[in-house]
């Protein structure tokens, strides 16, 4: 009985230091690759289906202008002041959106510090932590959001939806260390597998 509660607590305690490895290379992952990206943060007014529907309406204007005000912006810094010169004009793409399909709810552009969930693009998988991006609040920003990541542009093409293509990756190759590109990388496999079993669960 001793020998198997002995067990216990050693097994116990390899989960632990284990565990809390993990979430410090996590961490230090996240920090790394949060200085070298900008992201995409569309916040609805609620999660009724008519602002929801408006929320992607005004993601599709906004993300239509921004991949043509962005097409020659070659870094992260050049990116982001690029978006900052011209928040005003993002915030009237996406009055003019709202006001054609009838809404009336205010919407609010800004390059800040926000919080993000475990988010896989593709193959790739972003841990969860702080990134700069630029937010877009609808009306009382109480409903679902969307998420992308702006530079490097892993969401838009001709129009906008989460691609990556070659560029892209190569892109995100040249900007992340090895450690960290092979470490989003291998989480993206793993959310995958995940979601292949829950669908031979279904």
């Amino acid at each position: 009985m001793k020998k198997i509660y002995r067990y216990l607590c050693a097994a116990a305690g390899a989960c632990i230091i284990f565990t809390g490895a993990y979430a410090y290379r996590s961490h230090r992952i996240q920090e790394d690759i949060a200085g070298k990206i900008l992201r995409f943060h569309v916040i609805a007014n609620s999660d009724s289906k008519e602002d929801q529907e408006l929320k992607l309406k005004v993601r599709d204007e906004i993300g239509a202008y921004l991949s043509r005000e962005l097409e020659e912006a070659g870094d992260l810094d050049t990116c982001e002041a690029i978006v900052n010169d011209h928040l005003a004009e993002i915030e009237n793409c996406a009055r003019e959106v709202i006001a054609k399909e009838g809404h009336t709810e205010t919407v609010s552009a800004q390059i800040t510090d926000a919080e993000f969930p475990v988010k896989t693009y593709g193959a790739y998988t972003f841990p969860k932590g702080t990134y700069r991006a630029l937010k877009v609040v609808i009306g009382d920003g109480a409903g679902a959001n969307w998420w992308c990541v702006m530079y490097p542009n892993l969401c838009f093409a001709n129009s906008v939806y989460e691609v990556i293509d070659e560029n892209s990756k190569e892109e995100l190759q040249t900007i992340l260390t090895k450690e960290d590109y092979e470490e989003i990388m291998a989480a993206g496999k793993i959310r995958v597998r995940f979601k292949y079993f829950e669908g031979l669960a279904k």
